[in-house]
């Protein structure tokens, strides 16, 4: 109760406020756990859509994800998609990255920009990344990255996509490294995605995981499962350093994290569990469609609060949950259909 009460002053006195906080969390932690990513980025956009100031938006949205990381992390090591190697070598690269946007942050909060900047950003990072899931999961390519089969299927048969293949023959500088599935790969490509993910986690609040776990798959080579494993437990060292970092310049709230957190710790291993069960094919139209709507959302929003027109910031808003929770919804029910698929075959095998 003391702790509940705490949580209640810090947010305003609001049970309404706590109880969506909550159940926010629930949603994102399970698209966390389930995608890699997924989830995070619908924080910081939504944070910003109920008032709250740029650098708490950001701050309080890394806190969040570091939080979440470390819940799905433990999951992805029981399956054995960590590749502890790669994450090592991307943590550098990420700290300067997230330095480097976190300085971008309150430069532009100090011009009064910084909202309506990060905004744009997530309309346009979200639209272009949406769109490309969407086509690739409708042209049967393959491409969205979400497939979880490790269990079943050895890491070496993984196909390492075209531009990979380039990459890796192209960029032979050392040191070169050989990575879970007998991937080799320079070091310095590594130390590159690892900056570009970082800049973006440190500017807008995110794991970078959206960004991130596609990059470790097209331009880094790594096997699906491993891209997913490992770029959540790099999440785990971002957010904390993202969170240390905005939580020295009063950046963090601990009366949204919380409650965001409780929610997430539920659903991250409800996500990550998925993973053993679920062809990830399906749904992933769904995912590219929940990243074109919360591009639309943080759209709509800029606009309402542009314009003072408090109708399309809340449009805005429902648009961002009711994403999440439409895939989110998605994950369950498909889990749950091939549960009971197997439990339905296993009389069959035994006769």
């Amino acid at each position: 109760m003391i702790l509940l009460d705490s949580v209640l002053g810090t947010i305003g006195g609001s049970p309404e406020l706590l109880a969506l906080f909550v159940g926010f969390g629930l949603l994102v932690g399970i698209l966390f756990g389930f995608f890699g990513m997924g989830g995070s980025f619908l924080v910081t956009p939504a944070l910003l859509m109920m008032g709250y100031p740029a650098r708490v938006a950001v701050g309080s949205g890394m806190a969040f994800v570091f939080g979440t990381a470390v819940i799905a992390t433990m999951k992805h090591h029981d399956l054995g998609q960590v590749d502890y190697k790669l994450g090592g070598i991307m943590i550098a690269g990420t700290t300067i990255g997230i330095e480097v946007g976190r300085a971008a942050v309150f430069y532009l909060e100090e011009l009064g920009l910084a909202g309506g900047i990060i905004s744009v950003v997530y309309v346009l990072l979200l639209g272009a990344i949406g769109f490309l899931v969407t086509r690739d999961a409708l042209n049967g390519d393959g491409g969205g990255g979400v497939d979880h089969d490790a269990a079943d299927k050895d890491l070496s048969d993984y196909e390492i996509p075209e531009i990979a293949q380039t990459i890796q023959q192209t960029v032979r500088i050392p040191p070169m490294v050989t990575l879970r599935g007998d991937v080799r790969v320079s070091a310095w490509v590594i130390t590159a995605v690892a900056f570009s993910t970082g800049l973006l986690s440190g500017f807008l609040g995110v794991g970078g995981g959206f960004i991130r776990m596609p990059a470790m798959i097209y331009a880094i080579g790594a096997p699906v499962p491993v891209a997913v494993g490992t770029d959540l437990f790099e999440i785990v060292f971002s957010g904390a350093i993202g969170s240390y970092l905005y939580g020295q310049g009063g950046g963090v709230d601990l009366g949204i994290v919380v409650p965001l957190l409780f929610g997430s710790a539920l659903g991250a291993r409800i996500g990550s569990a998925a993973t053993a069960v679920v062809d990830a094919d399906g749904i992933k139209v769904y995912f590219g469609g929940m990243l074109l709507a919360g591009s639309v959302a943080v759209g709509i929003g800029e606009v309402g609060s542009y314009l003072g027109n408090e109708l399309l910031e809340t449009v805005g808003l429902v648009l961002v949950l009711g994403a999440a929770l439409i895939v989110a919804s998605a994950v369950v029910y498909t889990s749950l259909q091939s549960l009971r698929e197997t439990r339905r075959q296993q009389p069959s095998v035994a006769d």
